[in-house]
């Protein structure tokens, strides 16, 4: 005789199901950068896929292999570069001490005698190193795991590709929610991942470049490397690319290059921290638009997890998870509907 009933055991195989899956969950967790950079790869470049293989008829491996190598040149070379340049730039720095101590003392001396606040510039070293060290980690110690990333990154998306029906049908099958409301979430991911990764990203594109005309225009040094950092610090809410500008503005006053100061300052301020409401207004009427308190809170939660890529992986995540909530909550009206309909029915 069973010891246990029919219903008994499949209680007993779901719970074994969800240990299993939370044994899983927390298995992969050195890798969810990578499972989450996989679905915004996949959102990002499912409709170029779709296009070569049906309306120009590409052979589907050849299509993989194209959107692979383009995707890494677009996204993982930018990225690489940076770290070059600036590992490169704190290499020069190590190399020339005195250089750094130089401009230290005269910016000191600037906020000491026009602010009076001495040592200023002591205390914002000390915490732009710590919050570096946070943002970097990749950088400097972690080559491995990001290249690791990378890998299980394009061969997940290789085949997903490759079974892209199939995959996106067993998603809709094993989806916890109605097929409505399952193809109703995949179309709000799609809009939430293009706001989030292709409009910040172009607004982070033309801040930098904006930032970089502007260090050519007042004669300031290193303006390409200038402007490819602010691409990535344009990610930060509320700061971005004033991390730049701003600094860059001090030194040149300290150093008593007055035009080349005022006039950066005035160039930042007035034109590149107010050309990303424009481009936010036209982003939000043709892809949507993000609420910079997701973006604030994303960008915290996002950088300790993730590092450098927490800028848009964070707010992604977020977003994300309101997403899904909204879809509940939806799903939640529609059954608690049916169910007061059927009890009208029933009496």
């Amino acid at each position: 005789m069973a010891v246990f009933n029919y219903k008994q055991r499949n209680n007993i195989l779901l719970i074994i199901l969800v240990i299993l899956g939370c044994c899983i969950l927390y298995s992969l967790r050195f890798i969810a950068g990578s499972l989450l950079s996989t679905v915004i790869m996949y959102t990002l470049f499912r409709p170029v896929y779709v296009y070569l293989t049906r309306s120009l008829n590409w052979n589907k491996y050849v299509a993989c292999i194209g959107i692979i190598i383009s995707s890494f040149l677009t996204f993982v070379i930018p990225f690489y570069g940076l770290s070059l340049m600036v590992i490169d730039k704190i290499s020069e720095f190590q190399r020339d001490p005195l250089k750094l101590k130089v401009i230290a003392r005269r910016i000191d001396d600037f906020f000491g005698s026009k602010l009076h606040q001495p040592d200023m510039l002591q205390k914002a070293i000390q915490k732009t190193t710590s919050y570096a060290g946070e943002l970097f980690p990749s950088i400097i110690g972690g080559a491995a795991g990001l290249l690791l990333g990378i890998v299980v990154m394009y061969f997940l998306l290789y085949f997903m590709f490759l079974n892209y029906e199939t995959f996106e049908k067993q998603l809709i099958k094993y989806s916890p929610f109605r097929e409505q409301n399952a193809l109703k979430f995949a179309d709000e991911l799609k809009y939430t991942t293009y706001s989030n990764v292709l409009g910040q990203g172009i607004i982070a594109i033309v801040q930098g470049s904006l930032v970089c005309l502007g260090f050519f225009i007042f004669g300031l040094k290193d303006a390409v490397f200038w402007g490819v950092i602010s691409i990535f610090l344009s990610f930060l809410p509320l700061v971005g690319s004033a991390l730049v500008f701003i600094p860059a503005g001090v030194i040149a006053l300290a150093n008593g290059n007055n035009t080349a100061g005022i006039g950066i300052l005035l160039w930042g301020i007035l034109l590149v921290s107010n050309i990303d409401n424009v481009i936010r207004f036209l982003i939000a009427k043709h892809i949507g638009n993000i609420h910079p308190i997701i973006t604030v809170i994303g960008v915290i939660i996002g950088i300790p997890a993730f590092g450098i890529m927490g800028l848009v992986l964070g707010p992604l995540l977020l977003s994300y998870f309101i997403l899904t909530v909204r879809i509940y909550e939806t799903s939640k009206l529609a059954s608690d509907r049916l169910e007061r309909i059927i009890s009208t029915d029933e009496e």
